[in-house]
């Protein structure tokens, strides 16, 4: 058995695809011969946009949805400003402590 060469989508792609077998009932296997991709992809693709519209986050990949997209980029966002405010603080405190030193 040969493998089939990997292919490449976009989320956007991915989203359309997805859509066109919740949406307008194409099955799988229509969607496996348009994509070129793999059972386990369309699959996998069908069931992300399903969970997404039910408003479960994917986990460490990509959302295929406007929305969870938007959700994912303000969620990196927090994280980094977390991260900076931690940082601060640190920065702080180590100048309190060496201003302290110095009298």
């Amino acid at each position: 058995m040969t493998r089939k060469s990997k292919v490449t989508l976009s989320a956007q792609q991915k989203l359309e695809y997805a859509k066109l077998m919740v949406e307008e009932g194409y099955t799988n296997k229509q969607i496996e011969e348009m994509s070129g991709a793999g059972k386990s992809a369309v699959s996998r693709w069908k069931q992300q946009y399903l969970s997404e519209l039910d408003g479960k986050s994917p986990g460490n990949v990509q959302a295929l949805t406007p929305e969870q997209q938007r959700i994912q980029l303000l969620e990196k966002q927090l994280q980094r400003a977390l991260r900076d405010n931690d940082i601060l603080k640190k920065a702080t405190a180590f100048f309190i402590r060496d201003n302290q030193n110095l009298k």
